[in-house]
């Protein structure tokens, strides 16, 4: 297994947070994540548990086309994600530190193919840079647009 997981502080209350990362995913998703080249509810509706969602994406010049599907939400708390068609569980947790968000970033991919184990060093470099990446994209995206100090 290859778990990451990176922490932040968000100059934001946790509601505002939430609302942007999860009420608004499929708009800023993408934004924070730049490697999703498309990103598409299958579900319709608000995120919800069982919400389905598809992304292509292009990881260090790996395409990948993928679903995902919501397994855990809990308003203002945390959203969790976990990969359909490949082995993945992302998850935010928003919590309240003060006025502002302690926002954590969980990446695990649950098991490696056989082909990809010698690669398991560089995986978790890569998985543990990326996670870095998407925590401070956000942190950048949600402060500057939300107007909180810097």
């Amino acid at each position: 297994m290859v778990k990451t997981q990176v922490q932040t502080l968000i100059r934001l209350p946790p509601a505002q947070v939430f609302s942007f990362v999860v009420e608004d995913f499929l708009r800023n998703y993408p934004r924070w994540s730049p490697e999703v080249q498309s990103l598409q509810a299958v579900t319709q509706g608000p995120i919800r548990v069982g919400w389905i969602g598809r992304q292509i994406r292009v990881d260090q010049g790996r395409r990948t086309d993928s679903r995902f599907r919501v397994v855990a939400l809990e308003p203002g708390r945390r959203v969790s994600f976990k990969g359909t068609t490949d082995p993945y569980v992302i998850e935010y947790r928003f919590d309240p530190l003060g006025e502002h968000t302690h926002l954590t970033f969980i990446f695990e991919l649950a098991q490696l193919n056989l082909a990809l184990r010698p690669f398991e060093k560089l995986i978790r470099v890569a998985a543990q840079d990326g996670a870095e990446r998407v925590t401070r994209n956000l942190k950048g995206l949600i402060e500057s647009e939300l107007g909180a100090a810097a």
